[in-house]
């Protein structure tokens, strides 16, 4: 199959709502390359980055790559695309250069080269994410260790939103636990749920592509008894009750299902919301306390929020 790599190059103020274009014109993912990760101060207590290279971002703003297959209907995509990120600026977000350029690229190129950027990285006090082509022995017996090959599916696990679910998820799953990861993505957040003793974790998500992914993580991790990896949208058709929901998605996203989850998850349960911009914080805060729910604890990493949320007895 051919494969095109779509190129944006915006604003940091346009990220969120410009991947959601790209999302939904079906790609699987996005890269963002912004110049202010070289300087940025950041998190030192956990992980590292490596081998950024200034050759790799703009001169200015944010590139955000995403790939989509060649087809039939490519050529009406990209209007499509362009058409939506221009309606933007109409709502006041400033799109900066608000260029999209595409060129074709062999699946090989942009599915391996990332891959030498990406090495094993202590998450929180208990988890390393391992890459499946790097060796890593643990430091301590007490060590959690996920093996994850992402392929094409969104997310590393070394994103602050997914790092603050994973720490979430830490101080809320108790051994039995019943749990929902919805947008799992390549299945990290179900696989840390499970290691940290869930009995009974549904993964879910809309993609094809990320529910295959994340069945070959789960595998891979040997949580296969524990974690079924299922497609469906958000919480449609999902009965419950659970004990946890968490749920990695972008705030316009989330604010689409608190209504659901206060459905599905049990009274006096957990719904861990992440992938929201500080912008959007009170957004989703208000989103999820308009559904039932009171706010337990905010975590923040950088620009970004996670929010614990319990559901009131009712």
């Amino acid at each position: 199959m051919k494969w095109s790599e779509v190129s944006v190059h915006t604003t940091q103020e346009a990220v969120e709502a410009v991947s959601h274009i790209l999302h939904e014109a079906g790609a699987s993912g996005v890269a963002i390359e912004d110049r202010a990760e070289l300087t940025k101060e950041r998190e030192n207590v956990y992980g590292e980055l490596y081998a950024l290279q200034a050759a790799d971002y703009p001169e200015e703003g944010v590139r955000i790559k995403a790939y989509f297959p060649v087809t039939e209907e490519f050529d009406d995509m990209i209007v499509n695309v362009r058409g939506a990120i221009q309606v933007l600026s109409s709502f006041g977000i400033d799109l900066g250069a608000g260029t999209v350029t595409w060129k074709e690229v062999r699946e090989e190129d942009w599915a391996n080269a990332w891959k030498q950027y990406y090495h094993p990285i202590k998450v929180s006090e208990t988890f390393t994410i391992v890459p499946t082509w790097e060796e890593y022995k643990p430091e301590a017996e007490t060590e959690n260790i996920i093996e994850l090959d992402p392929g094409m599916a969104f997310g590393t696990g070394t994103h602050p939103t997914t790092i603050m679910c994973i720490r979430a998820l830490e101080k809320t799953v108790q051994p039995g636990d019943s749990i929902i990861d919805v947008g799992t993505g390549s299945g990290i957040l179900a696989i840390a749920a499970a290691k940290l003793g869930a009995s009974a974790v549904q993964a879910y998500d809309l993609d094809p592509v990320a529910v295959e992914s994340a069945r070959a993580n789960v595998e891979l991790n040997r949580v296969s008894d524990m974690v079924t990896v299922g497609q469906n949208s958000l919480l449609e058709g999902i009965e419950g009750p659970v004990d946890l929901i968490v749920a990695n998605l972008l705030a316009d996203i989330i604010l689409l299902f608190p209504q659901d989850a206060a459905r599905v998850v049990k009274p006096n349960g957990l719904f861990i919301t992440s992938g929201i911009i500080e912008a959007k914080q009170q957004d989703v805060t208000e989103g999820l306390t308009k559904a039932g729910f009171t706010i337990e604890e905010v975590l923040k990493i950088e620009d970004w929020v996670a929010i614990i949320a319990r559901n009131s007895d009712r």
